[in-house]
């Protein structure tokens, strides 16, 4: 899974690396521990032109009633977005990518408690492109006039050989070439976008053990990326 990961890239520079038309996001704070229910840049297509937005983590799908429904849908699992009554629109839909500069993970280790978290990014250091959906809610209830929330969820995959000793899922990070495919709107080929969400090959990645701090959404700073030993066994 991605429960918490890192986006500290302006805007500026995710418009160039995504090759952005608008930007309609705020300036974002750097984030080295990004939890659900934060506000997140996110790329996505609108009238044939890239844009740069912010959406909230956590997908409430346009049917919900609550819109807490969000905190429980932060990921969505590549193998059943077609079959999932909460993802199988947006999949069609609303597809986006969810820059970040890298994810955690925790691995659990024999007689070691709490589990040891991980930091893992891309060897290059360029930023991520995880593969995501986002959907427009509102509160019927409320009338046509009621405020809409845009969110989006970030797509999970099975774990390559660097991610598979820590955990056993990973988020879906496209390469450049399929950014195209992945997000054009008028694209509902659901076999060709499903074939894209495979795992990065582990060669492209890089990870360490980062401090315990991380475990704990309200500690927030570059430390929490730093090196630390791994423990013995």
């Amino acid at each position: 899974m991605c429960g918490r990961y890192v986006t500290v890239s302006s805007p500026a520079l995710l418009a160039e690396r995504f090759h952005v038309t608008e930007v309609r996001t705020r300036e974002l704070e750097p984030s080295y521990n990004v939890a659900p229910r934060a506000d997140v840049p996110v790329v996505a297509e609108r009238h044939g032109e890239r844009v740069l937005d912010v959406l909230r983590w956590g997908l409430v799908p346009f049917w919900a009633k609550d819109p807490k429904i969000g905190d429980r849908m932060i990921n969505a699992r590549a193998e059943t977005l077609l079959t999932a009554n909460a993802f199988k629109r947006a999949f069609e839909r609303r597809r986006c990518i969810v820059p970040a500069d890298g994810f955690y993970e925790w691995q659990k280790i024999d007689g070691k408690r709490p589990k040891v978290p991980w930091f893992i990014r891309r060897r290059d250091g360029e930023p991520l492109a995880f593969a995501g959906l986002w959907e427009t809610w509102h509160d019927r209830t409320a009338g046509e006039d009621a405020p809409r929330l845009r969110t989006c969820v970030i797509i999970t995959t099975e774990a390559n050989e660097l991610v598979a000793p820590i955990h056993d899922r990973m988020p879906v990070v496209l390469p450049e070439s399929e950014w195209d495919t992945w997000l054009a709107v008028d694209n509902r080929d659901t076999s060709t976008l499903a074939s894209l969400l495979v795992p990065l090959p582990a060669h492209d990645l890089e990870g360490w053990t980062v401090s315990t701090l991380v475990n704990k959404a309200d500690n927030n700073s570059a430390d929490l990326i730093e090196r630390v030993p791994v423990p013995s066994p």
